[in-house]
């Protein structure tokens, strides 16, 4: 059996994954999975975190499936690359697997400001209908939700 379908993300967690989880916490969301598998016929892939949050208005309530990116590689366009790819092959498999999920980049504040504002990132963020979570780390406080 190969192991190429694989995923071994488990085995390591991006340096602002707790902030990340503890901002969401903060901000009325249970965490569901952390990590949370995605599986589809052979194979098996790890996002951060899954969370939900009961909303007034509805009995279900809203689900999210998160993958937190640090973005603190030698290059952000590789990490950009990095993370858009596991966004896409993530939504692409959540829409068949758990369709009521909606799926989130979680990135720290600094990095939205100091590259995401950038219009070629702001282009590329649009045309592939990322959903972003902006994460103050120091605070560990969601500043922004962008759809």
């Amino acid at each position: 059996m190969s192991n190429e379908g694989t995923d071994k993300k488990c085995n390591s967690i991006d340096i602002i994954h707790d902030a990340v989880k503890n901002a969401l916490i903060k901000d009325g969301w249970t965490i569901t999975a952390d990590p949370y598998t995605i599986k589809y016929e052979e194979v098996k892939l790890f996002a951060d975190l899954a969370a939900e949050r009961q909303l007034l208005a509805e009995r279900s309530g809203q689900k999210i499936v998160v993958e937190v990116k640090s973005f603190t590689g030698a290059s952000f366009i590789r990490d950009l690359e990095e993370a858009l790819g596991q966004y896409i092959i993530y939504r692409n498999l959540l829409t068949v697997t758990a369709h009521d999920y909606d799926l989130y980049l979680a990135i720290n504040e600094r990095t939205f400001i100091g590259f995401f504002q950038q219009k070629a990132i702001q282009l590329i963020v649009q045309q592939n209908q990322m959903r972003l979570i902006v994460v103050n780390i120091a605070s560990e406080v969601i500043t922004q939700w962008i759809e």
